[in-house]
């Protein structure tokens, strides 16, 4: 009973690796554009964070406070961290 279950679970790994195969070969043939990253169980796209130079949290840029100087930005998670940073420049 065990092997049978153990085959059946192998046999539906195999079968969607696959899939996944052939629906990247189809899409490449087709020339359309690549599909977006996506993170566990296919949930939201994958988002790149970046730290924060005073306190060292890590933030989307998205949704932090930001403050462009000397070509580069810096992100900040909050106001206090923002405050603090032009302080010591």
């Amino acid at each position: 009973m065990i092997r049978f279950l153990l085959l059946t679970v192998l046999f539906i790994m195999i079968a969607q690796a696959f899939w996944k195969v052939v629906d990247n070969v189809i899409a490449a043939a087709s020339g359309s554009s690549p599909r977006v990253s996506r993170g566990p169980r296919g949930q939201s796209p994958v988002v790149r964070l970046v730290r924060d130079p005073v306190c060292g949290t890590h933030v989307a840029p998205r949704a932090s406070l930001s403050l462009a100087r000397g070509g580069t930005t810096q992100y900040f998670c909050s106001e206090a961290c923002l405050a603090q940073f032009r302080q010591r420049s």
